[in-house]
């Protein structure tokens, strides 16, 4: 019986899921194709159906884990307040981090779970990318704010990033550290402090 595109789509998305929970938790290069078709119950053939190799089904699931984030740089391209633009980025990186597994886990890959080799060169491009986005766009909205001193956007927008990023890598390699969700607010204070915003 011929598959529908939905079916399709569906069993695509079951490799996707699974393929993010071994990667998470195993790391890319312990994860084999044969894991991930067991735990998501298929065989090895709808994997290779819709994936060319182990790289193109990484490259999948960091692009689908990460469409959060890059819906979050939109929005704080386009949201007419730049202090709102901020606020919400800062807050909704914090709250998916806490709240959505998918996207805590594309960071836990990438931060913990990877050595970031010559046959990942996509991936890097891509991050890189994701990055400078990031970097410029906080940079440019908070610069509008005028904070206090003389720093350049590129400046404002590095400091913001490392900051959370700084925040991510400690919770994800360490989370019996600290509660992330309990010091979300402490955190953000401090950013808006640290950025002459408070």
């Amino acid at each position: 019986m011929r598959r529908t595109r939905e079916e399709a789509e569906q069993t695509r998305l079951r490799v996707i899921a699974a393929a993010l929970k071994l990667f998470s938790r195993n790391g890319y290069s312990q994860t084999t194709l044969a894991m991930i078709a067991a735990e998501a119950g298929y065989s090895r053939g709808p994997i290779y159906w819709h994936f060319r190799n182990k790289d193109e089904l990484f490259e999948a699931v960091l692009g689908y884990s990460q469409q959060p984030l890059l819906a979050l740089v939109e929005r704080a391209r386009r949201e007419p307040d730049p202090r709102a633009a901020v606020d919400g980025f800062v807050d909704e990186w914090f709250r998916l981090l806490v709240e959505d597994d998918w996207f805590r886990q594309s960071f836990e890959i990438l931060l913990n779970k990877t050595e970031l080799t010559d046959a990942m060169v996509r991936t890097i491009r891509r991050e890189r990318e994701i990055t400078r986005a990031i970097v410029t766009t906080l940079g440019a909205r908070i610069h509008e704010l005028a904070p206090a001193g003389d720093a350049d956007a590129g400046s404002l927008g590095l400091l913001c990033y490392t900051f959370l990023m700084g925040i991510t890598q400690s919770w994800l390699f360490a989370p019996q550290l600290f509660s992330l969700a309990e010091r979300r607010a402490f955190f953000t204070a401090r950013l808006e402090r640290m950025l002459g915003l408070a």
